[in-house]
């Protein structure tokens, strides 16, 4: 998808990409074992995209409603630090960790799929959704993505922010030459 020149300039700038979990990381739908187990799917490419940011210097951060294990491990097995579950007012903690990092929130793309999630995404210098996510949030976000939560978009993300910040090039070198 070609996005506009001046939402490419915003993408430029960004130094955080924080997102919600369930319905951008997931699919959105909540899977229990017998034994009150909660299970998650993530997808793998999305994992790798958020490495890819994280290598070139791009914070990630994950805001969510819910508690839950699964994310903690998620988040663990990926590295990211910036982990904060439990959110009813999540463009304050947005806020709380823009100021921890020095960022302002020009430099902040948030994607989430919901109404706790449009107060960040109408903040945040880059606010994404999902084309899964309620028709209403469509209307308030800069970007939809392509491609569904839970099913790649997260990682259209990644590709787009490293593409628009310079940084393909050198990620295609190290896999295609292992150059770092």
């Amino acid at each position: 998808m070609a996005l506009p020149t001046a939402l490419l300039d915003r993408i430029r700038h960004v130094r955080l990409l924080a997102l919600d979990v369930d319905g951008v990381l997931t699919d959105g739908r909540l899977y229990f074992q017998a034994d009150g187990i909660e299970i998650k799917a993530f997808h793998t490419q999305d994992g790798h995209g958020l490495k890819l940011l994280k290598r070139v210097g791009i914070h990630v951060a994950l805001i969510t409603g819910r508690d839950s294990p699964m994310v903690l491990q998620r988040a663990k097995s990926l590295g990211i630090a910036h982990v904060h579950q439990g959110c009813e007012d999540k463009l304050t903690t947005l806020k709380a960790l823009c100021q921890r990092l020095d960022l302002d929130l020009s430099q902040v793309a948030y994607c989430g799929d919901d109404l706790p999630d449009l107060a960040p995404i109408k903040r945040a210098g880059v606010g994404i959704t999902v084309p899964n996510a309620p028709d209403y949030m469509h209307g308030h976000a800069d970007w939809i993505t392509d491609r569904l939560g839970g099913h790649g978009a997260v990682r259209e993300i990644c590709d787009t922010l490293l593409e628009a910040q310079g940084h393909w090039g050198s990620v295609l070198d190290t896999y295609l030459h292992g150059r770092p």
